[in-house]
């Protein structure tokens, strides 16, 4: 799922949850886990509290039906708006069901982790010149880029949730010896918002994105199928939204279509991670401004994550490296820079070409006639990406 976060495609007060979630049911950590009458206890709340030791800021249950979402998911695939993410309509029947991913399954566990890393007060261009990026001989950087919050940390989400969910799985064997169970994480033809929703999690933002009134949006979605027939939680039925459309007017490339339908193709988040093997379009490129890697504007503007907590996961700090990312740097980056700096991480999703191409055109949009030296070794680069990105570019700066 392109992004890697709660979205269509592919994130207040307290959490409306269903009664029997952990967000509802208040206790010391590690208390009935503890207690030796463990098996005394519902199985479902024995879950919930094991999820919250992983690190887990959210826990329901859903139970294993058709979703609604699966109509809309045909409806917007046949108007071409999953644009290069084949995945979408080649899994497009495994999605009807979640037995197309675990065929025995009668519950869904939907988790949330908090991955907000405080989000960004200036752009690059606005910080005190204390705070912006150097070189190595003090100078301050020509410009610098924006990663989407999801991937400012040392480690690839996926990997960390999926050891999470097999320590919660590991739990559910122990109890029900003999079961089955699958965790999910934003790879497997599951429509993990539609169970978020339905195990009370949140609501659906006008952004595509799950929302929940504690959280916001700034988290990712995870879940852990099983055989097991667990108690549901009751489903999250209202929105919150109102008559808000600050996500839908903040998008520069208009990518929403109507409230709650975006156009991957026009999306930044599809055009700087999908989008790997051809040139963005032209005509969208002035408007992507200086993200290198994904976007956050719509939940950045959402009221909803204005009082969002940050992560306590270690893992999702902000590296300085990137935080934010030199551009220079990066378009100067061969493949064994490449590696060095984003193995394991949400970035090397991509790849080297993509990457450069983002931030060759990154730099044509700051404008700054410092980046010209490196944006005409980058016509150099044998990846034709690379190299096109440069050439447009430098056009744009000597115009």
């Amino acid at each position: 799922m392109f992004g890697g976060i709660n979205s269509v495609v592919a994130e207040g007060p307290h959490a409306t949850i269903g009664p029997k979630s952990l967000a509802t049911t208040e206790f010391p950590p590690g208390q009935i886990l503890k207690d030796r009458c463990v098996s005394a206890i519902p199985l479902e709340t024995v879950l919930k509290e094991k999820s919250r030791e992983l690190g887990f800021d959210l826990c329901g249950i859903a139970a294993a039906v058709r979703p609604d979402g699966f109509e809309w998911l045909k409806r917007w695939l046949d108007r071409g708006f999953a644009g290069e993410m084949h995945y979408f309509p080649r899994r497009e029947a495994a999605y009807e069901h979640p037995s197309g991913v675990l065929p025995p399954v009668r519950s869904v566990v939907m988790l949330a982790m908090n991955y907000h890393t405080g989000g960004w007060a200036l752009l690059p261009d606005q910080q005190p010149s204390e705070q912006r990026r150097k070189t190595p001989d003090g100078q301050e950087c020509p410009s610098t880029g924006r990663v989407a919050s999801y991937a400012l940390g040392s480690r690839d989400y996926h990997d960390l949730l999926r050891e999470r969910l097999k320590s919660l799985g590991d739990l559910l064997h122990e109890q029900r010896p003999g079961c089955r169970t699958r965790g999910c994480v934003d790879t497997a033809p599951l429509l993990e918002r539609d169970f978020a929703k339905l195990a009370g999690l949140g609501w659906f933002g006008k952004n595509t994105m799950l929302l929940n009134k504690r959280l916001g949006s700034f988290f990712f979605l995870a879940a852990l199928l099983t055989d097991v027939e667990l108690q549901p939680d009751e489903p999250h039925h209202t929105s919150h939204c109102g008559t808000c459309t600050r996500c839908l007017d903040a998008c520069p490339t208009d990518a929403f279509v109507e409230p709650y339908v975006l156009d991957a193709r026009k999306c930044i988040s599809y055009l700087t991670i999908e989008q790997r093997d051809q040139p963005i379009a032209t005509e969208l490129r002035s408007q992507m401004g200086a993200w290198v890697f994904g976007c956050d504007i719509c939940q950045d503007v959402c009221p909803w994550n204005r009082k969002a907590p940050a992560t306590r996961e270690p893992s999702f700090k902000p590296r300085d490296q990137l935080d934010p990312v030199d551009l220079e740097w990066l378009l100067s980056l061969d493949e064994s820079g490449f590696e060095s700096a984003f193995a394991n991480t949400p970035m090397h999703r991509t790849g080297r070409a993509a990457l450069l191409r983002n931030a060759a055109i990154a730099l044509g949009n700051s404008h700054d006639p410092r980046a010209l030296p490196v944006l005409e070794l980058a016509l150099l680069d044998s990846e034709p990406l690379v190299s096109e990105a440069a050439e447009w570019a430098l056009a744009g700066m000597t115009r």
